[in-house]
C-alpha cells in the first residue's frame, strides 16, 4: 500500500469518526427536507478512466435547492458521503475533481485519470467555480504531475478554512434608476 493510500485510509476513517455528528444531522435534515433518498448516486471517471459510484447527500427536491440542501451546498457538507468512496479507493482526499462522462480528447483530460479523484484539490481551495475551465484544467494537471503527500497536506489544510467560511451567496443584480434630464 502506498503512503498515499495509507493517509487516504486512515484520514478517511478519522474524519468519519470526528464529523458522524455532523454527517448524521445532514442525514436527518435530508431526510425530513422530501421524499426520497437520502443520498445521491452519480457515475463519474475515476483512476485510469474506471466508472465508479459517488455518493453525495442529496441536496435538491423537484430540481430547486431545500432549505437544509441549501445550508449543506454552502458549506460543502453535501459531499461528506464522498469519504466512503475514499475508503472503497475509488476517491481519494485530493485529488482532480471526478468529472461525469467519458474522458475528454485533451492531453489533460486523460492525464488526470492516472491518479484518484479527490474531495478536494487545488482548484476547489483556489478559487472554486469562480475559476474558467481552462484554469481548473491547468491546475488538475499540476496536481498530477507534482502530487506528494506534503501538497496533500498544504491543500487539506487550506479547504478546512475554506469550508467553514463557505460558498458565497449568488449575488442578485442590483438595477439603479437613471435619472434622465
Amino acid at each position: 500500500m502506498s503512503p498515499k493510500r495509507a493517509f487516504d485510509l486512515g484520514g478517511a476513517t478519522l474524519l468519519l469518526l470526528i464529523l458522524s455528528p455532523v454527517t448524521l444531522a445532514a442525514a436527518a435534515a435530508v431526510a425530513v427536507t422530501g421524499r426520497g433518498p437520502v443520498l445521491r448516486r452519480t457515475e463519474r471517471l475515476g483512476r485510469r478512466g474506471r466508472t465508479f459510484t459517488m455518493f453525495t447527500f442529496r441536496i435538491t427536491r423537484g430540481g430547486a435547492l431545500t432549505p437544509a440542501g441549501r445550508l449543506l451546498r454552502r458549506h460543502y457538507l453535501d459531499l461528506l458521503p464522498q469519504l466512503l468512496n475514499v475508503l472503497r479507493g475509488d476517491m481519494a482526499l485530493v485529488g482532480p475533481r471526478p468529472l461525469p462522462g467519458p474522458p475528454g480528447r485533451s492531453g489533460a483530460a486523460r492525464a488526470r485519470l492516472a491518479v484518484r479523484p479527490g474531495m478536494t484539490g487545488p482548484w476547489q481551495i483556489g478559487g472554486r467555480s469562480d475559476l474558467p475551465w481552462e484554469e481548473m484544467g491547468v491546475l488538475d494537471l499540476h496536481y498530477v504531475e507534482q502530487h506528494w503527500l506534503g501538497l496533500d497536506l498544504a491543500v487539506l489544510a487550506r479547504t478546512v478554512p475554506a469550508a467553514v467560511r463557505g460558498r458565497r451567496p449568488a449575488t442578485a443584480v442590483r438595477t439603479v434608476p437613471v435619472r434622465v434630464a
